[in-house]
């Protein structure tokens, strides 16, 4: 179903706020159902993405650290950290190097957490089950190009 029929709308302005319309959408969908899979674990994209940061890292890193590899760049990372502190699946400590930081590293609990999730990646990976991999490659390299607009 095309982005007129989704939201109810026949006109725009000219094919760039189509996309950008679009995009946005687009990313809101997406979003609803791969947060699905987050929900029955109780912990959001959010959270997801910094408990692979940590695990990706295999040491403990600042919160600076994980801010810059973020997928989503405007969180409040110390939050966040936060609230995997409570749930038990990061523990936090001063950093050796620098006392004005704080490492984070993810705990027995929240790499036993992520390689559930991990079981579910193919389900997550079904969104774009209408896209072939020649495509996804293509949607690539096009969504690189609207981000390094400002570059």
């Amino acid at each position: 179903m095309g982005i007129e029929q989704d939201i109810a709308q026949s006109k725009f302005r000219n094919e760039h706020q189509k996309v950008m319309v679009n995009l946005i959408y687009t990313y809101n969908w997406m979003n609803e159902r791969i947060k699905q899979f987050f929900d029955k674990e109780e912990i959001t994209s959010q959270q997801f993405n910094i408990l692979r940061i940590l695990r990706g890292a295999g040491k403990p890193i600042s919160t600076l650290q994980i801010r810059q590899r973020m997928l989503d760049k405007m969180s409040d990372t110390s939050r966040i950290v936060d609230r995997l502190l409570l749930k038990g699946l990061v523990k936090k400590s001063v950093c050796a190097n620098d006392k004005r930081l704080v490492d984070v590293v993810i705990t027995d609990k929240g790499k036993k957490l992520l390689e559930k999730l991990d079981l579910c990646e193919n389900e997550m990976d079904a969104v774009l089950r209408a896209l072939s991999a020649d495509e996804a490659a293509t949607l690539n390299v096009l969504l690189d190009k609207i981000r390094s607009v400002n570059e």
